[in-house]
């Protein structure tokens, strides 16, 4: 795995703004950038990163189960009570999911290492799938990338399969994200070209102007009544919200689906080390009530997960991070070493919710930015990768996106 400096396209940001990535730049720094790209071989993407991307999302799935038979855990996931029968029923039903993105720490060598997976509402879907090919073709093309080169992304077409798959001929769908946010925005429209381009109807409507009939169906902004809703809003706030009470009787069908409420918050990282202790692609995982007097010396670790703590001291008295178990964008995270604060994120957004501890590994370094893999799953095998970098060890909002490409044999 390398950092290859390359020249960039002439007049791609005016192509940016014809083809609505407006987010090109964010607050005067660049959040595409193309000065750079990711040169992996393809025994990494194969060995190192598709593969374990689909078996660890084969784990999550058995992680759901083991969840669902479990009210302690589901307290310990702060799903709450009045709602635990909605998820429950829409695995048992099991309503189907359309994708997510592992985001793994991988510097070319050894096993990649998962730090947390984001199953319901992962964004950079656009970049990642269109933007990012875009450049690789025009790349080739241009003599910039050596001949025989290629991108691990099959994204878009994973994603038109998978719609073929889910729905017959003509279905009509609806998207919606909160409005005025050109990145959730161009998450939501990716997915709708793939819906249409699998010959179903894809309609748009703003997540404010989502209304509630008479008979308790969910409405667009044309009052058209919406049976399958793609929703880029998560279920820990969905389910905090009084809409959620009219999910079970709406007759609406969720993508994601509710079950995914379970898979996109940290308490799975642990719930994982409990299941499947040692396996290489994860790190030692504890929630932090389980483990603080521990990690800090002044007690023992609790019952249940003692055995497994003196296993993993080694490695969490080395470093590791402290993440509540709802958070985005790296908000309130905390890596620490030999129980002191290295780094810590600004954004003390979630800092109210418990926390899992991880043990720490360290991102690779390239030039200053340290990267972190993005492995897209769709349906239930991993389709292609998106890469953002950042100066942080904590990757944040503001992370820039670099494109990637497979070295010729």
């Amino acid at each position: 795995m390398h950092k290859i400096t390359l020249p960039e396209r002439p007049n791609w940001r005016e192509h940016a703004q014809e083809v609505g990535f407006s987010f090109a730049d964010m607050h005067g720094e660049p959040y595409w950038d193309e000065t750079s790209a990711y040169a992996l071989s393809l025994e990494q993407i194969e060995t190192d990163i598709e593969d374990p991307a689909t078996a660890l999302h084969a784990m999550c799935r058995e992680a759901v189960d083991h969840i669902l038979n479990s009210e302690e855990l589901l307290d310990r996931l702060a799903i709450p009570e009045a709602h635990r029968d909605l998820v429950a029923e829409s695995w048992r039903r099991d309503d189907p999911e359309l994708y997510g993105r592992f985001d793994f720490a991988y510097d070319g060598n050894g096993p990649a290492k998962l730090l947390e997976y984001n199953a319901d509402t992962p964004t950079s879907l656009y970049e990642s799938a269109s933007f990012q090919w875009q450049w690789f073709e025009d790349q080739l093309a241009a003599g910039v990338l050596p001949e025989g080169s290629d991108q691990f992304n099959g994204i878009h077409e994973a994603l038109v399969a998978r719609f073929g798959t889910m729905f017959a001929p003509e279905t009509q769908l609806h998207f919606t994200a909160m409005s005025d946010i050109p990145e959730d925005y161009a998450t939501v429209e990716a997915m709708g070209w793939a819906a249409r381009e699998a010959g179903l109807g894809a309609h748009y409507c703003d997540l404010e102007k989502i209304a509630i009939s008479d008979e308790g169906q969910f409405l667009d902004d044309e009052d058209r009544v919406i049976g399958t809703l793609f929703k880029l809003y998560p279920w820990e706030d969905l389910l905090r919200d009084d809409y959620a009470d009219h999910i079970a009787t709406s007759q609406c069908l969720f993508l994601e689906p509710a079950w995914k409420a379970l898979l996109s918050n940290k308490g799975l990282l642990p719930v994982l080390w409990q299941m499947f202790e040692g396996h290489p692609n994860l790190l030692p995982a504890f929630f932090e009530a389980d483990v603080a007097a521990a990690i800090t010396g002044h007690g023992a670790a609790a019952d249940h997960v003692a055995e497994a703590f003196v296993r993993a001291a080694d490695a969490l008295h080395a470093g590791h991070v402290s993440k509540p178990i709802l958070s985005r964008e790296g908000a309130s995270v905390s890596i620490l070493k030999a129980g002191k604060i290295i780094e810590q994120a600004q954004n003390t957004d979630y800092s109210e919710h418990p926390r899992v501890l991880q043990a720490y590994a360290p991102l690779p370094q390239f030039d200053g930015f340290r990267p972190v893999i993005g492995a897209w799953i769709v349906g239930e095998s991993c389709a292609g990768i998106g890469i953002r970098e950042d100066q942080s060890r904590i990757t944040q909002d503001l992370s820039r996106f670099k494109p990637h490409y497979i070295t010729p044999e």
